[in-house]
C-alpha cells in the first residue's frame, strides 16, 4: 500500500460521496418534478405523491445535515449571518413543504411579533435547521403545526410546535445529551437536535451564544422546539 492510500481520510471520502449524493438527490427531484407537471391533476394528488415528497426532502435534509456536521469538524462552515424579514424567511420555509402538509391533511401557520419584524442571523444555515424540524412535525404531527416568533430577553426565539405526542421523556431529560444513539422504535440518533444546536451555538454576540431547547407543550399541546438567536 503506497503513502496515499494509507493517507486516505475517510471522513473526506464520505463528505464526498455526500456531495455527489445529494447533487444526484437534487437532479432526481427535478425530474420527478417535471414528470408530475405533465400528469392530470387526479394523478397528481396521491397518497403515494406525498410519501415521494416527503421523503425527498427528509432524505435532502439529512445530506444537507451530514454535509453541514463534517464542515463544521474541520471548522469549514462558515457563518454568513445578515438582517432577514421574517415573516419572509418562514413563509420561505413552509411554502417547501406545502405539497406535504396538503396530502397529510396538516395545517401549517406562523406569527411573528410585531415589534421583531427582523432578525440577524445565517440565513442557509438556520433555514437548514427549520426545515429539519419541519420533516419531524410532518413525521408526528396530527393536524397542525405552528412557528412563532418574538424576542425574549434580548434574543430572538423562534419555536415550532405540533399536536402530535410530543418528545418522549428520556429525550428532553437528557437533551443535553443530544447524540443519544439510535431509538429502535423510531431510528432517531439526536444528530437533528445535535446539528442545531451547533448551529445556534455558531450565532453569538456580546459573549451570549444561541441554544436550543426542546419540551412539550405549546399552543398545540405537542412538541415545541425553541431556537434562541442572540
Amino acid at each position: 500500500m503506497n503513502d496515499s492510500a494509507k493517507g486516505l481520510d475517510f471522513s473526506t471520502v464520505i463528505a464526498s460521496t455526500v456531495h455527489d449524493m445529494k447533487n444526484s438527490l437534487a437532479l432526481l427531484m427535478q425530474a420527478h418534478a417535471q414528470w408530475l407537471a405533465g400528469l392530470p391533476d387526479t394523478h397528481r394528488q396521491t397518497g403515494e405523491q406525498g410519501v415521494i415528497e416527503y421523503e425527498f426532502a427528509h432524505l435532502n435534509g439529512m445530506l444537507v445535515q451530514l454535509l453541514g456536521l463534517y464542515k463544521l469538524g474541520v471548522n469549514q462552515l462558515p457563518l454568513k449571518p445578515d438582517y432577514h424579514e421574517l415573516d419572509d424567511f418562514i413563509e420561505a420555509q413552509l411554502a417547501c413543504h406545502q405539497e406535504v402538509f396538503s396530502s397529510r391533511g396538516i395545517v401549517a401557520t406562523f406569527e411573528v411579533d410585531d415589534f421583531s419584524p427582523l432578525g440577524f442571523f445565517d440565513r442557509e444555515l438556520v433555514g437548514s435547521v427549520v426545515a429539519n424540524i419541519i420533516n419531524n412535525v410532518i413525521r408526528y404531527a396530527r393536524h397542525a403545526l405552528l412557528i412563532s416568533v418574538r424576542e425574549e430577553a434580548g434574543q430572538l426565539l423562534l419555536t415550532i410546535n405540533d399536536d402530535g405526542t410530543g418528545y418522549p421523556v428520556q429525550m428532553i431529560e437528557r437533551q443535553a445529551d443530544y447524540v443519544q444513539g439510535i431509538n429502535q422504535s423510531s431510528g432517531s440518533t439526536g444528530l437533528g437536535l445535535y446539528f442545531a444546536a451547533r448551529i445556534a451555538e455558531l450565532h453569538q454576540r456580546n459573549g451570549v451564544r444561541g441554544r436550543i431547547e426542546i419540551s412539550n407543550g405549546g399552543p398545540l399541546g405537542g412538541a415545541l422546539f425553541s431556537l434562541y438567536l442572540p
